[in-house]
């Protein structure tokens, strides 16, 4: 008898999860402090070995680029893709938003108050991605600042050379640690899966979506389309992997992604599916996938756009042309600027709405669905980092086609 994939079981998983958050609709607490529990563990371990696997295998993909001008070769095709890709999410966000007229015919209180962190300055960004505590960065998971130390760690390995080989093994070995336990762990992650959608469902059932119903229709279209034309071209364009090859392959990173609404949670199955089933060398996963978490953000740019017209339409105001050419370059740089802050897509909202003289109030008007639209875009931020990890590795020569292969030959039998 053929053992079910990992895949089917995660989504049997979703499904009786959605099934009982709406029988548990008028009982929300028995979902939230007996069903989520389960959930918030299984998140705990993923989180266990967050730390250690970033750290880890970013030093030891830093240490496969063999010298450091391949190292900036690649971290400038990442870094390229992912801003590109970026501003091509906030203008179909926009487009959309513009087509669909998201916010018109809402009545909504526009009284309501929230609270957001403050955005940090760039050159506050750019000073703290440097620690000057790196042992604090690892304990408080500051992601910037640990992959920062990672990647200052690896080039130094590579510069003295074999007399870095031992420390580059010991990092190997600690990396193999992390996939083996993360292996294990994922062979829980149907239950922790029912266990966090359940009470998403029972508390957020129809009476309090309805009336943004309109609003995350067109998120998840714009997060939809985003993904079957950006993504879709560039991994064939560059990689000549097909779609259909593409998104079979990254399916189980993508509906834990919407389930959990962590880029960091999905982060190792992430990894292993886009080695596995993608074809992309260890070294470049261990590069390009770290950095994605952190740092790319095109499921909440394309939020941004839509949510900033959406606010300005719910308060009456129009969005010129150079108003939504601003939001743009802003959701852009901002996906980078508030990278590894937490609540980022609140701030990053929150920065969009300034730059173009809209109410950061406005914010409160989706606060409530905003769990929803973040599984979603989370969804589509892991998406874009495996993308760009097959584009990189098709364009340095190193992705393994024979993973394709071997799928087509196991079909055809």
């Amino acid at each position: 008898m053929k053992k079910m994939q990992l895949t089917t079981k995660i989504f049997i998983g979703l499904v009786l999860g959605i099934l009982l958050g709406i029988i548990l609709q008028p009982y929300p607490d028995i979902a939230t402090n007996y069903i989520k529990p389960f959930g918030t563990l299984f998140l705990n371990l993923i989180k266990l070995v967050i730390v250690p696997l970033v750290f880890c295998s970013l030093v030891v993909g830093t240490c496969s680029m063999d010298d450091v001008r391949k190292l900036g070769r690649i971290g400038g095709k990442t870094m390229a893709y992912y801003l590109l890709t970026t501003a091509f999410a906030v203008t179909i966000g926009l487009i959309l938003a513009n087509i669909t007229k998201v916010g018109g015919g809402f009545s909504i209180p526009v009284d309501a108050k929230v609270e957001i962190s403050e955005a940090p300055n760039v050159v506050d960004t750019l000073l703290n991605i440097i620690p000057s505590n790196p042992l604090k960065a690892l304990v408080d998971g500051n992601m910037l600042q640990v992959i920062a130390f990672a990647l200052i760690i690896g080039a130094g390995i590579i510069g003295i050379g074999e007399k870095g080989k031992v420390l580059q093994e010991i990092f190997d070995s600690g990396a193999e640690v992390m996939y083996k336990i993360i292996a294990v762990i994922m062979e829980y992650a149907p239950i922790g899966v029912f266990a966090l959608i359940t009470p998403v469902v029972a508390q957020n059932g129809p009476g309090v979506l309805l009336p943004l119903l309109k609003l995350i229709i067109v998120v998840y279209a714009g997060c939809a389309i985003h993904a079957l034309v950006t993504y879709s071209s560039t991994v064939y364009l560059f990689a000549r992997v097909t779609p259909l090859q593409f998104f079979k392959g990254i399916a189980p990173a993508m509906v834990f992604a919407f389930t959990t609404a962590s880029s960091s949670a999905t982060l190792p199955l992430n990894m292993k599916r886009s080695e596995e089933n993608l074809g992309v060398p260890k070294s470049i996963c261990s590069f390009c996938l770290p950095l994605g978490a952190t740092v790319n953000m095109d499921g909440t740019a394309i939020y941004q756009g839509i949510c900033a017209f959406f606010i300005a339409q719910v308060y009456g105001l129009d969005l010129s042309i150079s108003a939504q050419l601003t939001i743009i370059l802003t959701a852009t740089l901002a996906s980078i600027g508030t990278a590894g802050v937490p609540g980022a897509g609140m701030i990053m909202l929150g920065m969009v709405l300034q730059s173009v003289g809209l109410p950061i109030e406005g914010i409160a008007l989706i606060a409530g669905v905003d769990r929803i639209l973040d599984m979603m875009r989370t969804m589509i931020n892991i998406t874009g980092d495996s993308a760009c990890s097959v584009v990189v590795a098709a364009t340095e020569g190193e992705l393994n086609r024979s993973v394709f292969e071997k799928k087509a030959g196991a079909s055809a039998k």
